[in-house]
């Protein structure tokens, strides 16, 4: 490989939210790479930094085309200028369309298990957030469009917020799916915002399809929020994209993000992605290739080492969500348990949604000896859970 996956660097009093732990624990929860950023990036922010001046910036031409030409040269889809605008991130893009669209006490629609800050995007605004859990047989997800349809056919619900791919279960939605997605928001008057920043970390030979590209209808429906930070671990830059081809939705969402000031970017967001989009395709297919391994070291090790615990197969993300509902008691703390055992710091499912009670979240995107780390105290630390929990 040319670029080193391998080496740990140090992240402990750095203000990492995610290094902020105690000496002996070992984070893989939020969702943010132990890796160094690519070579060309870097680069780029340093030419800025060296400039020396960091002034109000513009959203250049340039921008604009790294993205057009990424989207349709990696996922088939070809956005137009118009249809794009710039924000600081796909959260607070969320959060203003949020309060945009919907008044107060409307549902907003979420698959769960999902990414738990959509949560907090939707009661903060004074909206319901609405689950309607993802069907889960054999050790496989898969959306329940009988129960999808019921819930977005609610006179209350206006609103839904689409994970393509699904974080936190790994999951590529396929063609169809979202397709038959389209026709029931279309059908109930629902507007969907897919949030498509984890599009680009797919395993290798595995691909994602952009919910605005599915069809005529999914498009006219759609606000579709991106970004390369997940991606290019870029994510402390605050940079992303909204696409809207609907004239009147883009208009509601341009104004949605500049009445709440996010429309605007820091003096790095720019130049960092555009640096991203046309340099750093090298980078990412290396970094795909150790993520899959990452995932399948993972995913053996946990199914065949660790008694009464199933890792879920996912083909998208660098997070691994994990079964523990093969295990006595209650797994609703797992988390704080597996933490205080061996500090080892993962996520709690019940975040997720309510479907989430019995699994938890682990982030794998680091160096493998860290993920060997991680797994190891894992499994000791069911081990201990089970002989405290067992009964003669």
């Amino acid at each position: 490989m040319t670029y080193d996956f391998d080496r740990i660097i140090d992240r402990r009093n750095t203000d990492s939210e995610k290094w902020d732990v105690k000496p002996n624990e070992l984070p893989m929860w939020v969702a943010d790479m132990d890796f160094e950023v690519a070579p060309d990036i870097r680069k780029t922010i340093q030419e800025k930094l060296d400039h020396g001046v960091f002034g109000y910036s513009l959203v250049s031409d340039r921008w604009y085309d790294a993205y057009i030409s990424w989207w349709k040269r990696r996922h088939g889809f070809e956005m137009k200028k118009e249809w794009l605008m710039f924000c600081t991130g796909v959260i607070p893009a969320i959060s203003s369309i949020v309060r945009k669209l919907t008044t107060p006490n409307e549902n907003v629609l979420i698959q769960t298990p999902v990414y738990n800050i959509f949560f907090n995007s939707i009661v903060n605004n004074g909206c319901r957030a609405l689950e309607s859990p993802l069907r889960y047989e054999n050790g496989l997800y898969s959306m329940d469009l009988e129960d999808l349809e019921e819930n977005l056919s609610k006179p209350q619900t206006t609103l839904m917020i689409l994970c393509n791919p699904q974080n936190p279960i790994g999951m590529i939605w396929e063609k169809d799916t979202l397709a038959k997605v389209g026709e029931l928001a279309a059908k109930y008057g629902v507007t969907v915002i897919a949030d498509e920043i984890h599009c680009d970390l797919t395993t290798p030979g595995q691909e994602y399809v952009p919910f605005a590209s599915v069809s005529d209808t999914c498009r006219d429906i759609s606000i579709t929020c991106i970004a390369p930070t997940k991606t290019f671990n870029i994510a402390g830059l605050k940079t992303s994209a909204i696409c809207v081809p609907n004239e009147q939705l883009r208009h509601k969402v341009n104004r949605a993000i500049n009445t709440d000031e996010v429309a605007e970017p820091n003096v790095f967001a720019v130049n960092a992605a555009i640096a991203a989009f046309e340099k750093g395709e090298p980078w990412l297919e290396e970094l795909k290739v150790y993520l899959a391994e990452n995932r399948k070291i993972a995913e053996d090790f946990i199914n065949k080492n660790i008694e009464g615990v199933h890792a879920i197969h996912g083909d998208a993300t660098y997070l691994l969500w994990i079964d523990l509902s093969g295990l006595p008691g209650d797994k609703s703390r797992m988390a704080d348990y597996i933490r205080k055992n061996s500090g080892l710091y993962l996520s709690e499912g019940r975040i997720y949604g309510k479907c989430g009670r019995d699994h938890l979240r682990m982030n794998l995107a680091s160096p493998r000896s860290m993920c060997l780390d991680g797994l190891q105290r894992l499994k000791e630390s069911i081990e201990e859970y089970i002989k405290e929990n067992s009964t003669s």
